[in-house]
């Protein structure tokens, strides 16, 4: 018989904020293959222009933001409460909350970047 896999049980009050900048912190869930994370972006914080080999999800919980996406940024599309935006690997986007927002964001394979904190593109300079 194989053993039980490791289950781990999460409290999103008892994770730690990684605050990046004075707009923008997040709490990460790492599993084996996924990675879940909350994001907190204060009204004005930008995300900048960046691709990763990990496919995206970004589900809003509360508030909006503007995306721009492809390799010349060209197309736009506002994500609101209630909406979830689907980016594959590798496609070019940036954001901006257009209000105070909270976003739910789940990356497979898991953001290593984000883990190792090489993450530099979002940390205040």
């Amino acid at each position: 018989m194989e053993p039980t896999p490791q289950v781990t049980h999460h409290r999103w009050n008892d994770m730690p904020v990684d605050q990046l900048s004075d707009t923008i912190g997040r709490r990460l869930i790492t599993g084996q293959d996924m990675m879940l994370a909350h994001v907190y972006l204060k009204k004005g914080a930008i995300v900048p222009r960046h691709q990763h080999i990990n496919e995206q999800i970004t589900y809003i919980l509360e508030g909006a933001l503007r995306f721009h996406l492809g390799d010349d940024a060209g197309e736009e599309v506002i994500v609101r409460a209630g909406e979830v935006l689907c980016i594959p690997s590798n496609v070019w986007h940036q954001a901006e909350a257009l209000e105070d927002t909270l976003d739910v964001d789940v990356f497979s394979p898991p953001r290593q970047d984000w883990l190792d904190g090489s993450d530099a593109y979002l940390r205040q300079k």
